[in-house]
């Protein structure tokens, strides 16, 4: 990595010698998820990088949300009177029209969702977000980033192995995640075994995307994490909400955490430095 490189923040989190607190959809232990609420406190929480979704709207706007379908997280159900409300069916300034606060509690009451460029504006003041691709191009992220000349001051994380490929091609100095376990790998054909845990052929197959970071599910080893950082690959596990979990993945040398409770972490972090630095006395 140049020294020019190091000036962005995406490339200096990447080479951070200390475990990355990653706030999951914001702080989404107190505030309802993928919000402006949301992102706010995991900012004044100190969050290293802040993650959110997106997926396209039916006029083409990348628009923060998780689900597939609105119900879960707006009031789209009760306004709109049908079972299934798709974001992909409904155009952003409709989206814009839900309350995607009352579900989580009446003080979040006319909280509304997001565009990501918005949400970007919001996030990239005090900290660095992490964009989880859950629908749409590669191209429509990349302008959207290149255009807020945002490249390398975000990191991109995908479950879509072929989407990450894709966005490596059209923007091969954007650091990305490769979320896994996938369904589906880069090639497009489907992984042979349903093993779970981080290992060898994972992180060949992860390479394939362009990723320098594999960010998994709980099922990592040790052997996993020094298997990945002898391929220059940084480790991350999700999602991550009780001291317990978060000591053993820092037992076994993670790279970040991903956490609805992003004070949680902190303070486990926090307790094993107090420790260690009793143990050096």
């Amino acid at each position: 990595m140049t020294g020019s490189e190091m000036h962005l923040p995406a490339p200096r989190l990447l080479a951070s010698k200390r475990p990355l607190v990653i706030g999951h959809r914001g702080y989404a232990q107190f505030a309802p998820e993928n919000t402006f609420p949301s992102f706010e406190m995991a900012v004044a929480a100190g969050a290293d990088l802040i993650e959110l979704d997106y997926r396209q709207s039916r006029d083409g706007v990348l628009m923060v949300v998780h689900d597939p379908e609105l119900n879960r997280t707006t009031d789209a159900r009760r306004r709109w009177r049908h079972r299934h409300n798709r974001v992909e069916s409904r155009t952003a300034l409709e989206i814009q029209m839900l309350d995607a606060g009352s579900w989580f509690g009446h003080e979040f009451a006319g909280t509304r969702v997001p565009v990501l460029a918005e949400a970007l504006e919001v996030i990239q003041r005090n900290s660095v977000a992490l964009v989880e691709r859950k629908a749409g191009d590669a191209l429509d992220l990349v302008k959207l980033l290149r255009g807020k000349h945002l490249i390398n001051r975000v990191i991109v994380q995908s479950f879509d192995w072929a989407f990450l490929r894709a966005l490596h091609e059209l923007a091969p100095e954007q650091i990305i995640g490769a979320l896994g376990p996938p369904k589906v790998l880069c090639s497009g054909r489907k992984p042979a075994a349903i093993f779970r845990r981080l290992n060898g052929p994972w992180l060949r197959e992860l390479q394939k995307t362009g990723a320098k970071i594999a960010v998994w599910n709980q099922q990592v080893s040790r052997r996993g994490i020094q298997l990945a950082h002898q391929r220059g690959i940084k480790v991350w596990v999700y999602t991550v909400n009780t001291q317990r979990r978060a000591n053993r993945l820092l037992n076994v040398g993670v790279d970040g955490m991903i956490t609805d409770n992003i004070s949680l972490i902190w303070r486990t972090i926090a307790l094993r430095a107090g420790k260690n630095g009793r143990a050096a006395q």
